[in-house]
């Protein structure tokens, strides 16, 4: 493996038609390294002041609208999420079953008030146990992902007693 046969950078080759060994990135592909937008690639505000409070609309739009984009969120969660947060987002999937650390539900008041740029973030770059998922999950995905926890946030949310509403 040591001595492979190989083109050396700006060497002549006899395999491409124009005999470059270098070749041009493929039309329309996006480098992994290049942020195209902090708002929408790293769920961070422009001056890097914070986390994005909602979801960015181009992303939604992108997806074909709220509804297709919550239905991808469930599909990705379920591949990804559900083995160690189970369906409700309690936190008692499959893994913890097996052993590993219970991770936070995703009932709690501090996640609940957690901007959604930080949990897009948590996907991302993953915290404590959890792995990070930015490599292997495209961003049109987490956000997905982010926009179903908080449906899954929604259907679990405490309903108020009917005192409260009278006071």
């Amino acid at each position: 493996m040591y001595d492979q046969p190989r083109y050396d950078m700006q060497s002549k080759s006899a395999f491409f038609a124009d005999k470059r060994s270098m070749r041009l990135p493929v039309e329309d592909t996006v480098s992994r390294e290049e942020i195209w937008d902090p708002e929408i690639g790293e769920g961070r505000l422009r001056d890097d002041s914070g986390y994005v409070l909602a979801i960015p609309n181009p992303v939604v739009e992108h997806m074909g609208g709220a509804q297709a984009f919550i239905q991808r969120g469930q599909e990705r969660f379920g591949i990804y999420c559900t083995p160690c947060h189970d369906a409700t987002g309690s936190g008692h999937g499959m893994a913890v079953k097996h052993g590993m650390l219970a991770p936070p539900s995703f009932h709690q008041d501090r996640i609940r008030h957690m901007p959604d740029g930080q949990l897009y973030a948590t996907i991302s770059n993953g915290i404590r146990n959890m792995p990070a998922y930015g490599i292997s999950i495209p961003v049109t995905d987490r956000w997905a992902i982010v926009a179903y926890v908080r449906a899954l946030q929604l259907s679990q949310a405490p309903i108020a007693s009917s005192k409260e509403h009278e006071l």
